[in-house]
């Protein structure tokens, strides 16, 4: 909404434009009526929109043809006015004023005019019949108003239309012509009912009616209330309430009897409250408010992101299968103007047996995207409504920004829930079947990727001491003399080298000491395609001597080409190094022995899947659908139960058989 009106005053003269003016701020007709008022300016407190209104008055007998146009560039709306008993003044509105305003305004920009017809206390008829057809011949004239300053007749109504027709302007809503909404006005209108209609089947219900009223004008519709809306509704439209709820096209037809009935001020309201400016388009205001994020920190999605992601989820699954089928991740996205995800995001979270994207993978990619741009999450949250429905101030309300990671270091705790791992390697060495595997492909499954569908990203949950975390793969090219520092900045580092190529780990030992040799960051050497023939790498070193030399853990033997899943185990130790950045993971084996191993063999026994998994089905599969706050308390009491792990590691560290320790303070 503008912050200020500007209205302009012209006509032929004696038509009483300064009379006007002056009759509305002293309340009174004047005795001496100069040649022109001076600019006055009404506060927005006594203004019916609390906006503050400049009135400017015209005269051709003390001002130029060149003013003349500055004003018209400078007004947002202008009043022609006529005497009603001058039938000059009223030929002069078509012959002069409109064509002079219409050359002198942009096409795609044009203000709106109101016809103004003075000393109606003059006559007894009105001039009607004779504006009426030059009302239908020109789109720009929004209203005529006849009034009279001698007699105050109308005179703050007139200046009323006049602020309305610049805050609440019918142009951009409603084709007069076709007596019809304009398509860019059911476009926004439909987006606002999709988001209003919060269970998704097509109708708002009483509660999904009083939460929209709600939202928009601050009061609920008593029960009386919302029997009559829905009854005009009926009494107009076939289809227009179903099931005793209001359709899209009873929506619709609503606020085209708004706008025929003059109050198009409440579709406004409507519209600017979900983020639209005067064109109809959502404000760079409402979809990228402002956050700020330092250097060395990252952005999250907090608690209340994720239940309203939960929540839209749940909206579109409507097969409860737990995934989304490219018809409903069509349905999601119909409130965007374009769709977000392309075909790589299937290759970037874990998708079911069908490729389609699981709930899991559905929130790993908002949690990527939020990690990855901020930015563009909050647009997407923005389109999905959130600070509307979660009646917040912004989107930004929906992010964390993580303290410094050297913070973390100094203070040897991390509160961030994503940890980014940038996987480098030659070309050919396994990097994307590495990503792929953690989705849980295996070779032959990643042989159906397209080439034009590939990602180089990949992030999934893993489970560290009990406590979700996200760990968010990245594949660096390997252009050696090109890395940036976003490929070097993250929290542990996968050097991947092909075990039946003899040229493969020279690359990895170039980038660990040109790159990583004196960084904090934990660095990981991958022996990716260990079920090949193992060649003699051409380096100076063997790959294990290079570990010993620079106190790197042994090269970690992966490969994908299996028949069920790949293992996960190295996903959950890369996680444990970027948690525990401070300390060292000595132990990287499945001795089944050590502290680390017995952790891990404790966490994942039948007893807590199974609890998992009957959450999981009470949630998903239950007809009474019970909420999602009590499946987050069941599940933080199973995490918490879990993270008795760590706590007891923290205060005594075992030492396996072996000599090998979990976690040795730096």
């Amino acid at each position: 909404m503008r912050k200020d009106v500007r209205i302009l005053l012209v006509g032929e003269p004696k038509v009483g434009k300064t009379s006007l003016i002056m009759s509305l701020v002293s309340e009174e007709f004047p005795d001496e009526v100069p040649l022109r008022a001076e600019e006055i300016t009404i506060p927005a407190d006594v203004t019916p929109e609390r906006v503050p209104t400049h009135i400017v008055d015209y005269s051709e007998a003390e001002q130029s043809d060149e003013q003349l146009y500055q004003e018209i560039s400078k007004a947002n709306v202008i009043c022609i006015v006529y005497s009603v008993n001058n039938k000059k003044s009223i030929e002069k509105v078509t012959s002069h004023w409109i064509p002079l305003i219409n050359d002198r305004t942009d096409k795609d920009s044009r203000v709106p005019l109101i016809l103004v017809g003075n000393k109606s206390d003059l006559v007894e008829h009105s001039s009607m019949e004779t504006i009426l057809p030059i009302m239908n011949q020109y789109q720009d004239i929004e209203t005529c108003v006849e009034c009279s300053a001698k007699n105050l007749k109308n005179i703050s109504e007139l200046f009323y239309y006049a602020q309305k027709a610049v805050l609440h302007p019918t142009g951009p809503l409603y084709c007069p012509e076709e007596k019809e909404l304009k398509p860019s006005c059911i476009k926004a209108l439909t987006r606002i009912f999709k988001i209003s209609d919060l269970d998704n089947d097509g109708i708002l219900n009483d509660n999904e009616l009083n939460f929209f009223q709600r939202t928009c004008f601050n009061t609920p519709l008593a029960p009386q209330a919302l029997e009559d809306v829905k009854n005009v509704v009926r009494r107009n439209m076939t289809d227009g309430v179903k099931n005793n709820g209001l359709s899209l096209k009873g929506f619709l037809f609503l606020h085209t009897l708004f706008i025929q009935r003059g109050r198009h001020e409440t579709t406004w309201t409507v519209l600017r409250r979900f983020g639209y400016d005067d064109d109809l388009e959502l404000t760079q205001e409402y979809l990228f408010p402002i956050i700020k994020v330092p250097p060395d920190c990252t952005t999250e999605l907090n608690h209340n992101a994720y239940l309203f992601l939960q929540s839209v989820f749940d909206k579109h699954d409507k097969d409860r299968d737990c995934a989304l089928s490219p018809e409903e991740v069509k349905d999601l996205f119909k409130v965007f103007p374009y769709m977000p995800w392309g075909p790589d995001v299937k290759n970037t979270v874990c998708t079911n047996d069908k490729g389609w994207i699981t709930y899991q993978g559905y929130l790993s990619q908002w949690t990527l995207t939020t990690y990855l741009d901020v930015q563009r999450s909050l647009e997407y949250l923005g389109y999905l409504g959130y600070s509307i429905i979660y009646e917040q101030e912004s989107q930004a309300a929906a992010i964390t920004v993580t303290r410094n990671k050297r913070i973390d270091l100094q203070k040897k705790q991390t509160q961030r829930s994503v940890f980014r791992c940038n996987v480098l390697g030659a070309r050919g060495s396994g990097k994307s079947g590495f990503l792929q595997a953690f989705l849980g492909r295996n070779l032959q499954r990643q042989r159906q990727i397209r080439d034009d569908h590939k990602s180089y990203y990949a992030i999934s949950t893993t489970y560290v001491y009990g406590q979700e975390k996200y760990l968010l793969l990245h594949e660096v090219m390997p252009d050696f003399d090109f890395l940036s520092e976003v490929d070097l900045a993250c929290d542990v580092v996968c050097l991947v080298y092909d075990v039946n190529n003899p040229h493969s780990f020279e690359y990895c030992a170039k980038v660990y000491k040109q790159c990583f040799i004196d960084s904090k960051t934990p660095c990981v050497v991958i022996a990716a395609k260990s079920d090949l023939h193992e060649a003699r790498q051409h380096y100076s070193l063997s790959p294990h001597e290079f570990c010993r030399k620079h106190k790197l853990h042994p090269p970690q033997p992966f490969t994908c080409n299996t028949t069920e899943a790949p293992s996960k185990d190295i996903y959950t130790r890369l996680t444990t190094m970027a948690m525990y950045p401070h300390a060292r993971l000595r132990c990287m084996c499945s001795c089944n022995r050590c502290t680390y191993c017995l952790c891990q063999n404790l966490l994942k026994l039948e007893l807590l899947r199974s609890v998992k998994a009957q959450l999981r089905r009470v949630v998903y599969n239950s007809s009474s659908r019970p909420s999602r706050s009590l499946f987050s308390v069941a599940r933080r009491s199973v995490t918490g139960l879990c993270q008795l792990t760590p706590r007891l590691l923290a205060r005594e560290v075992p030492v396996c058989l072996r000599g090998n320790g979990v976690l040795h303070g730096a």
